[in-house]
């Protein structure tokens, strides 16, 4: 895991608690709750799509195919 993925992820939640914040005082906690779920979403896909960077590095390492 690099520096810039954490950096993203950290964005990503700060963008999100900002837009929740906003959303919440303007009365609208169901468009809150989706995008809190939203950015869960992105943050999981960014997880996993680093998750399946390490087994393709792993899988070239011990040359398992």
């Amino acid at each position: 895991m690099d520096f810039y993925m954490v950096m993203k992820i950290a964005g990503i939640g700060l963008l999100v608690g900002v837009l929740v914040m906003v959303l919440e005082q303007a009365n609208r906690k169901d468009i809150a709750q989706l995008t809190v779920l939203a950015g869960v979403v992105v943050v999981l896909y960014i997880v996993v799509q680093a998750v399946a960077d390490l087994f393709n590095l792993v899988r070239s390492v011990f040359q398992i195919y």
